[in-house]
C-alpha cells in the first residue's frame, strides 16, 4: 500500500491490503496533534451500519479514524468512508498506547466478546481520558447509568458514502438515514 511505513513488527497483520500495526504506529506519531478515533467491532458491516455517517463525518472533518475489527474481510466499506482498518488481536496486545484516542466507539457485542475491550471501556469511563461511543442491544449493567443516548445527524454527504459503503458491505437494501443513534459517556 503506498505511503505505508517499511517498519515491520510480529505484531503486523499479514492480510492483504491491511495496514500495519507499525505502520499506523508510525503514522500516529508523524502527527500528535491530530484528533482520533478508535472504534472497535466485529466486523466493517456493523460499523457501516450503525456508525458510517458519524465515522464519515469525523473523518471527513480531518480527525484520524481507525477501526478495529474482529473479523476482517474486506476493508472497502471503511475505505469509502475514509477509516484505516486493522486486525484487532494485534492492537489489544499492546501493553500501552502510544498516543491515546479521544473518542473510542465500540460495539455491544465487541464489548461483550473481549475482556481487553471492557477493561479499555471502563478505564475510559472513570478517568474521563476519552468520550465513549456505545452502539447496539442489551446494553451490559455495568454500562447502565454511565451513559446517555444521543444522534448524530448525518451529513447529506454522509448518507451518500455510507450507501455506497453498505452497498460495498453486502447491505445493498439498507438505507443510510439522517440520524444515529448511540450511546455516548465522558
Amino acid at each position: 500500500m503506498a505511503g505505508q511505513s517499511a517498519v515491520s513488527s510480529d505484531l503486523d497483520s499479514d492480510m492483504p491490503g491491511a495496514l500495519p500495526l507499525s505502520g499506523w504506529r508510525a503514522k500516529t506519531r508523524r502527527r500528535p496533534m491530530r484528533y482520533r478515533v478508535v472504534v472497535v467491532a466485529p466486523r466493517a458491516a456493523d460499523v457501516v451500519r450503525y456508525a458510517g455517517g458519524w465515522l464519515f463525518d469525523h473523518a471527513s472533518a480531518g480527525w484520524e479514524v481507525s477501526v478495529l475489527l474482529a473479523n476482517r474481510e474486506d476493508d472497502r466499506p471503511l475505505e469509502i468512508l475514509g477509516a484505516t482498518s486493522m486486525d484487532l488481536a494485534p492492537a489489544l496486545a499492546l501493553s500501552e498506547p502510544e498516543i491515546w484516542p479521544d473518542v473510542i466507539a465500540v460495539t455491544v457485542e465487541a464489548y461483550l466478546a473481549d475482556a481487553r475491550v471492557r477493561t479499555g471501556v471502563l478505564s475510559c469511563l472513570d478517568s474521563g481520558n476519552a468520550r465513549v461511543l456505545v452502539w447496539g442491544s442489551d446494553l451490559p449493567g455495568e454500562l447502565a447509568g454511565r451513559l446517555h443516548p444521543a444522534e448524530h445527524r448525518v451529513s447529506m454527504a454522509a448518507q451518500a458514502f455510507k450507501s455506497c459503503a453498505l452497498r460495498a458491505a453486502g447491505c445493498p437494501g439498507e438505507a443510510a438515514e439522517p440520524t444515529e443513534a448511540m450511546l455516548v459517556g465522558h
